[in-house]
């Protein structure tokens, strides 16, 4: 019997509002491999990362098979809605301008936003002392959406990166006062390296429900209610059984979930 593809059970969950995890056979996943500890490549260039041994746990537990797709962050919601994969599993913060665009899944992970920079800088994310300053941020980010919106008409120069380990390298160099990102992917990727010596928090975390969103999710196509619905139950399944906390222990020194 010829393989069922996901496109074609699409086309059926239309017609059966019925459609069950075990009808999918494959799901192409879309994420940026930039942003350790959540997605990033190990040294033998394989990809990696709390996110990625979620996503991977998520599909044994559906009994499918994961396909990873890479794309740079700002790429992932126009490949979503083109079907250049099913699921976006990048560390996406869930906003009201994205879900007017996508839908999400249940929350994933919670972390704060933080600024890094020079350890003897005394800087801090206000306007008053980032005026005339450059501060390094990710493409297509809430981070972006939130430095373009509070400093970017006010004399802060904000530059924009597709990577986060792009922010890092003009850091070192010199090219960068600060950057602003997920607190935790500034911690692990770069404070605790050594390239990060000399670099630190700068500042406490930076707060607004509004454009940083409730935490981040899976992205899905609106019209995919049937996988999401799917993935949300092996979520719950992967939290009540231990593996959610199991991977998240490799990974973090504390509880990342928000619940």
């Amino acid at each position: 019997m010829k393989k069922i593809t996901l496109s074609l059970l699409f086309a059926l969950a239309a017609l059966s509002p019925t459609l069950d995890a075990k009808d999918y056979k494959e799901v192409r996943i879309g994420t940026d491999p930039g942003a350790a500890p959540f997605e990033f490549k190990d040294k033998d260039g394989k990809l990696t990362g709390f996110d990625i041994e979620l996503g991977n746990a998520l599909c044994a537990q559906m009994k499918i098979k994961c396909v990873w797709v890479e794309s740079d962050f700002d790429g992932l919601i126009p490949a979503l809605k083109a079907k250049k994969f099913d699921v976006i599993n990048a560390s996406m913060s869930v906003t009201e301008k994205r879900q007017k665009e996508i839908d999400f899944s249940d929350r994933i992970t919670r972390v704060p936003s933080r600024m890094i920079a020079k350890a003897d800088s005394k800087l801090q994310p206000t306007l008053e002392l980032l005026r005339g300053k450059r501060v390094g941020v990710q493409q297509a980010s809430t981070h972006e959406a939130y430095a373009k919106q509070k400093w970017g008409n006010a004399g802060v120069e904000i530059v924009s990166y597709a990577k986060n380990d792009q922010i890092y390298a003009d850091l070192q160099a010199g090219r960068l006062d600060a950057g602003l990102m997920d607190g935790v992917e500034a911690n692990l990727g770069f404070l605790k390296t050594a390239n990060g010596k000399g670099f630190a928090y700068a500042g406490g975390a930076v707060l607004d429900a509004k454009i940083f969103g409730n935490g981040t999710g899976l992205g899905f196509r609106k019209e995919d209610a049937q996988l999401k619905e799917a993935m949300n139950q092996a979520l719950k399944t992967l939290k009540a059984n231990g593996t959610y906390k199991a991977i998240m222990n490799k990974y973090f020194e504390f509880d990342v979930s928000g619940d």
